[in-house]
C-alpha cells in the first residue's frame, strides 16, 4: 500500500486530530476515535488495499487490511501528521504494539509481579508524562541562557545576586514559569490519575505556593526539618500548632503525596454524600480536610522524603563519582522499560532546587546517546539494505532522540524488538560512563559532570552541562561505539537475516511442476508472515522447502483442512463480526468451541503466531493459507488467558497444539468464543466449502478445497 493510501485512511477516520489511539491485530487496524461520527465507512473502503471498514460502539473504528496490516500501520505512523498521536507508536520489527512491548518488559521486573507496585509507577508516570512537553520547552530556554552566559553575552544568569537586564530577565522567566509552578502541574495530573477532581488537587497545592503562605514565615529563622540539613523550614504557630513552612517551588514529592491521600478521600466523600449535593460539598469538604493536612503534615513530609532520597544519591556520587558515572548509564536501559526512572527524574528536579545543580543527568546522557547511536547504526543498515519500513522508523526515532532527547521511539520502536541491539548498546553506555568517570578523576571533579537545570539530554542541550568538553567527549564516545557495533555486527538475529536469501535460493531451484505450483502460495505466505514481523521471515523459506518436497497433488485435486477445535461448526455468517461474517477476509466456517485448545488443522509452518495468542496464520503444505481467530475482539485481552505453544517459523503437524485458552477469562470479559477458520488465499482455488455443519472434533475434516482445473 502506498503512503498516500495511508494518508487516505487517516482522512477517512476524521483526520489525525480525531485519532485517540491506533493499534492493530492480525488483520485489521483498530482506531479509538475522539468522535466516531467523523469517520466514513464508505471513504475508508474506497482506499486501495482496504478490504472493509467496521464502525463500532464507543467511538471505535476498524479498517480491515489483511496480512499486510503491519506495513500499513507503520506507514500511517510514519506520516508527519501523526507525530505525537495519542497512544500511537511506530512499528519496528514485529507485530507487537508499543503497549505489548511495554507490558512484556515490565513483566520481567517487579512491576509485572506486584499489582500495587505497577499501580504506583503508573501513578508516577501519568503524573509527569502530560507535562513532558512543557519541561522539554523549558529545558531549551535554559540551554539558551547557559549558552549566552558561556559566550559572555550575559552574566552568569543563575548566580546568586546577579541582576539581568529586563530583556534577558524576561527570557529567564520563560523557563521559570514551568519549574516554579511544577508542583501545581504535578498536583493536577496526579489528582486526575487517582480519580479526584484535578482542579481541587491543583487548588490544595496552590495554597502552599501563595505569597501570603510563605509570608507567614517572614522574620522566622529556618531550621532543619527532623534534623535534615537539606530540608530547611520555618516553624510558625497557627491555631496553637507548629506549621513547617518550606519553599515548595519545583517540589514534586509533596503534590504526589497529597494526591495519593486526596484520591481515597474524594471517593469516600462521594459515597457518603447524596449525588445531588456532591457538586457543592465534595470539593468543599475535600479542601477543608486536605488544605490543613497538606500544610501541616503532607507537604513537610514530602520535602523530607525528597531531600532524603536526593541526599542518599548525592552521598553515593560524593563517595565515588567514578562508580556512579558508570552505574547510571548501565542501569537506565533497564529502568526505562520497567518505568522505574520516574522517581529519579523527580530527584533530579529536587537536586536543582536544594543543591543548585544535578549530578545524575550527565551520566544519563551517556545512556541516551548510546541509545541514539544504536538507532543510527540501524538506520545505516536499513539504508544499505533498502528496508523502507525500518528507514522510516529509525529516522523518526533518531530525530526525536538527537533533537528532543527522547529515547522511547528508539527503545520501543527498535531496540526491544531485536535482541542483538541491547548488548551492543550497553557497551556504548559503559564507554560513555567510563569517559565521565576517568575524566572526573583527572579533572578533580568532586561531583562529576553537573547541570544547573533539568534538561533533556540531546544535541541542543549540550551547553547546559559543565564541564562541556568532557560531556561532549563522553556522549560522542557512547554514540559512536554503539553505532559502529551495530553496523559491523548487524541488529537482526542470524536466522532472520538469512531467511530471505534461503527463500530466494529455494525458489530459484524450483524447476519441477510441483514447485512452480507452490511458489505463488509461498508469496502469499510472505504477506501472511508480515503480520508477525521479525521472526516470521523464516516461515516463507520453511514453507517453500516443504512445498517443494511435496508430490504434485494434481490439477483439480481435492484438498482438506482439518478442524482445529472440538466444538460445533456453524456458518461463517453467524459470527458477530461483519468482517468475518461478510467474508471480507475470505471463505471458511466458524466453530463454537467446547474445549480449550486450538490445534493445527494441517501439516505446515506457523507464519504468524500473535504474542497475544488470539490469532494464528498457517502456511499448510497443501498450499492453503489458514487464519484461525480465537474469539472476537479477544486481542483486547492482551494475552491474558492465552498460553501460546508455538512461535513463528515452527513446523507443525495435524493436531499440534497452537494455544490453550482460559474460557472463564474470555467469557468474563464479555467476548464471544466463536472462532472463525478462514482460507486467506481462496482466489488460488476453485472452491472452498464446509464439509458439514454440526459437532466436530479436532483433526476431523472441516473444509474441502478444490484446486483449479
Amino acid at each position: 500500500m502506498a503512503s498516500n493510501s495511508a494518508s487516505d485512511i487517516v482522512d477517512a477516520v476524521g483526520g489525525p486530530g480525531n485519532i485517540a489511539s491506533l493499534t492493530h491485530c492480525a488483520t485489521r487496524l483498530r482506531f479509538q476515535l475522539h468522535d466516531g461520527d467523523k469517520a466514513s465507512k464508505e471513504a475508508a473502503e474506497a482506499v486501495p488495499g482496504v478490504l472493509g471498514a467496521v464502525p463500532q460502539a464507543g467511538d471505535r473504528f476498524q479498517v480491515v487490511i489483511g496480512g499486510g496490516v503491519q506495513n500499513v500501520y507503520n506507514e500511517i505512523m510514519a506520516l508527519p501528521v501523526m507525530a505525537g498521536a495519542a497512544g500511537a507508536a511506530a512499528g519496528g520489527g514485529d507485530g507487537e504494539s508499543d503497549a505489548d512491548i511495554k507490558a512484556r518488559e515490565r513483566a520481567k521486573g517487579p512491576r509485572g509481579t506486584n499489582a500495587w507496585l505497577d499501580s504506583l509507577f503508573e501513578f508516577l508516570s501519568d503524573s509527569f508524562r502530560p507535562i513532558l512537553g512543557a519541561l522539554l520547552g523549558a529545558s531549551l530556554f535554559i540551554t539558551f541562557m547557559a549558552l549566552m552566559a558561556t559566550l559572555e553575552v550575559i552574566p552568569a544568569w543563575n548566580a546568586p545576586g546577579v541582576t539581568l537586564p529586563p530583556s534577558w530577565a524576561f527570557v529567564n522567566l520563560m523557563w521559570q514559569c514551568v519549574f516554579v509552578f511544577l508542583p501545581l502541574m504535578v498536583a493536577y495530573n496526579a489528582s486526575a490519575k487517582i480519580g479526584a477532581d484535578p482542579w481541587v488537587g491543583f487548588a490544595i497545592m496552590a495554597v502552599l505556593m501563595l505569597p501570603g503562605f510563605t509570608g507567614l514565615a517572614a522574620g522566622v529563622d529556618k531550621t532543619a526539618l527532623f534534623g535534615f540539613e537539606q530540608a530547611q523550614v520555618a516553624i510558625v504557630q497557627v491555631w496553637g500548632l507548629p506549621m513547617p513552612i518550606a519553599d515548595y517551588s519545583s517540589q514534586v514529592f509533596p503534590p504526589l503525596l497529597m494526591a495519593a491521600v486526596l484520591g481515597p478521600l474524594y471517593k469516600g466523600l462521594k459515597k457518603l454524600i447524596p449525588a445531588n449535593l456532591q457538586l457543592i460539598f465534595v470539593p468543599f469538604l475535600a479542601m477543608l480536610i486536605m488544605i490543613p493536612l497538606t500544610a501541616f503534615l503532607i507537604g513537610p513530609i514530602g520535602v523530607y522524603v525528597g531531600a532524603g532520597l536526593a541526599s542518599a544519591l548525592a552521598a553515593i556520587n560524593t563517595f565515588s563519582p567514578f562508580i556512579f558515572a558508570i552505574i547510571i548509564p548501565l542501569a537506565y536501559p533497564f529502568m526505562v522499560p520497567l518505568g522505574l526512572h520516574w522517581p529519579i527524574n523527580a530527584i533530579m528536579l529536587l537536586n536543582i532546587q536544594t543543591l543548585g545543580y544535578d549530578f545524575i543527568q550527565g551520566p544519563m546522557g551517556a545512556w541516551n546517546f548510546a541509545c541514539f547511536g544504536a538507532t543510527a547504526g540501524v538506520l545505516f543498515l536499513a539504508w544499505r539494505e533498502k528496508d523502507k519500513d525500518m528507514k522510516q522508523t529509525a529516522t523518526g526515532a533518531l530525530a526525536a532522540g538527537l533533537l528532543g532527547g527522547i529515547s522511547e521511539p528508539s527503545l520501543y520502536g527498535i531496540h526491544l524488538r531485536y535482541k542483538r541491539i541491547y548488548p551492543r548498546m550497553l557497551v556504548g553506555c559503559f564507554t560513555g560512563g567510563l569517559i565521565i568517570g576517568v575524566g572526573s578523576l583527572i579533572l578533580g571533579l568532586k561531583n562529576g559532570i553537573t547541570t544547573q537545570a533539568f534538561v533533556f539530554t540531546s544535541l541542543l542541550t549540550i551547553p547546559a552541562f559543565d564541564p562541556i568538553g568532557l560531556y561532549v567527549i563522553a556522549v560522542a564516545g557512547a554514540f559512536i561505539v554503539a553505532m559502529l557495533l551495530i553496523i559491523f555486527s548487524g541488529y537482526k538475529n542470524p536466522a532472520d537475516a538469512a531467511a530471505p536469501a534461503a527463500a530466494t535460493a529455494v525458489a530459484g531451484a524450483a524447476t519441477t511442476g510441483a514447485a512452480r505450483d507452490t511458489i505463488p502460495a509461498v508469496a502469499g505466505g510472505q504477506e501472511l508472515a508480515g503480520v508477525a514481523g521479525e521472526g516470521a521471515a523464516v516461515a516463507p523459506a520453511a514453507a517453500t522447502a516443504t512445498a517443494v518436497a511435496e508430490p504434485d497433488a494434481g490439477v483439480g485435486a481435492l484438498l482438506q483442512v482439518a478442524s482445529p477445535l472440538d466444538g460445533t461448526v456453524v456458518a461463517l455468517d453467524t459470527v458477530p463480526d461483519p468482517v468475518f461474517a461478510g467474508g471480507v477476509m475470505g471463505p471458511g466456517v466458524a466453530i463454537e468451541p467446547t474445549g480449550d485448545t486450538v490445534y493445527s488443522p494441517g501439516a505446515g509452518v506457523v507464519a504468524a503466531a500473535q504474542p497475544t495468542g488470539h490469532a494464528f496464520g498457517l502456511q499448510l503444505d497443501n498450499g492453503a493459507e489458514v487464519l484461525i481467530h480465537v474469539g472476537i475482539d479477544t486481542v483486547n485481552l492482551k494475552g491474558e488467558g492465552f498460553d501460546v505453544k508455538v512461535r513463528n517459523g515452527d513446523r507443525v503437524e495435524v493436531g499440534t497444539p497452537l494455544v490453550t485458552f482460559d474460557r472463564a477469562v474470555i467469557e468474563k470479559a464479555g467476548y464471544p468464543l466463536i472462532t472463525p477458520v478462514i482460507v486467506l488465499n481462496a482466489d488460488q482455488f476453485d472452491t472452498v466449502d464446509p464439509v458439514a455443519l454440526g459437532p466436530t472434533t479436532h483433526g476431523s475434516p472441516l473444509l474441502d478445497i478444490q484446486q483449479k482445473a
